[in-house]
């Protein structure tokens, strides 16, 4: 151990007495790094919800959207057998349907406002999707900074409590990027 110096009085400090000052100091960084760790917790397990119930919400419109499709399809069909017969009133009343499936704004279930919603939900997933790993390194550092801390009280070692410091950092700098995405990567 090297021997600790205590700035105020300048007299060297005996190993317990370098260990309680250590303790102190590490006690309330480890207190804040903790709070930055259960906040980057909150916030990728937000991220990570958004991913999931988007994929499910996806997935239901893709199979509203396949549903009308085949509905389309079966109108179509019924389309061309009243053209052939001859029956106009079927033949107009099928095409209205065919276009109701293709298009419906007033109630938003048409083919093709389904799929901009749909397209729409992927996107908001794939957004949140981006922020996962960032937020998942920046848990890492900050519990690797933890270790540094406890280590740094055993060890009696202001290097390992400084290097532990640095260690947060570079947690905080990811955590930063997997709110903001302020890197262009």
């Amino acid at each position: 151990m090297k021997q600790m110096i205590d700035k105020v009085t300048g007299k060297v400090l005996s190993r317990s007495e370098a260990e309680a000052k250590i303790k102190d100091k590490a006690g309330w960084v480890i207190t804040v790094i903790a709070l930055l760790l259960a906040v980057n917790t909150y916030m990728a397990n937000s991220f990570s919800s958004k991913v999931l119930n988007n994929t499910i919400k996806a997935n239901d419109v893709w199979a509203f959207y396949q549903a009308k499709s085949i509905k389309q399809t079966l109108a179509e069909m019924s389309y061309d057998d009243a053209v052939v017969r001859g029956d106009k009133v079927k033949a107009e009343k099928m095409k209205a349907k065919i276009e109701r499936y293709e298009s419906d704004p007033e109630k938003g279930e048409g083919k093709k406002e389904l799929f901009a919603k749909a397209k729409a939900l992927e996107e908001e997933r794939d957004l949140a999707k981006k922020h996962g790993p960032w937020m998942t390194f920046a848990g890492t550092s900050y519990q690797l900074a933890i270790v540094l801390l406890s280590a740094s009280i055993l060890a009696v070692s202001m290097s390992m409590f400084y290097a532990s410091i640095g260690v947060s950092l570079i947690g905080f700098l990811l955590m930063s990027q997997g709110i903001w995405m302020w890197m262009p990567l």
